[in-house]
């Protein structure tokens, strides 16, 4: 039994380490850099879109873009990332706040490509409701992928 949990904190100290640090904000910083600054050039015209009642084209959906985005920030902080946050500084000090906020700012261009193609490859199921998220992107935005192939439902393909 030691043994095995010996094995396990090994991975779990591999998986949580640098690598995926390096890989998490690595990807931040690509799509950053790619979408132009995305965080700081429409920063304007996303506040405006926010706590505007009318969309910018006049165009009607399900959910306003103030319900869009409390909806996607409830799904992605929990109480985990508000435990985390006092953890980090009470382990680390004031500066693991600061590599927070670094962290934070590179992963809003990874937060806004998930969204992005959320929306590109959503569906309307047979409700007339809008479905989208990862399970929609990954299936259909892959292309001729094996996943599309060996497909359960040839609607998506």
């Amino acid at each position: 039994m030691q043994h095995t949990i010996s094995f396990l904190e090994k991975i779990d100290s591999w998986v949580w380490g640098p690598p995926l640090l390096i890989l998490l904000v690595g990807t931040g910083i690509y799509l950053t850099a790619r979408l132009g600054l995305l965080q700081v050039a429409r920063l304007p015209l996303a506040l405006k879109l926010v706590f505007s009642k009318d969309s910018e084209d006049g165009a009607e959906g399900d959910v306003s873009s103030f319900g869009a985005l409390c909806t996607a920030l409830a799904a992605t902080i929990g109480t985990g990332n508000i435990v985390g946050v006092a953890t980090a500084i009470k382990a680390g000090g004031p500066g693991a706040l600061f590599w927070m906020w670094v962290a934070a700012f590179f992963g809003m261009a990874t937060k806004y490509g998930e969204c992005l193609l959320s929306i590109k490859y959503r569906v309307v199921d047979e409700n007339g409701q809008m479905s989208g998220g990862p399970m929609y992107y990954i299936e259909r935005g892959l292309g001729n992928s094996s996943l599309q192939r060996h497909s359960h439902s040839s609607e998506y393909a």
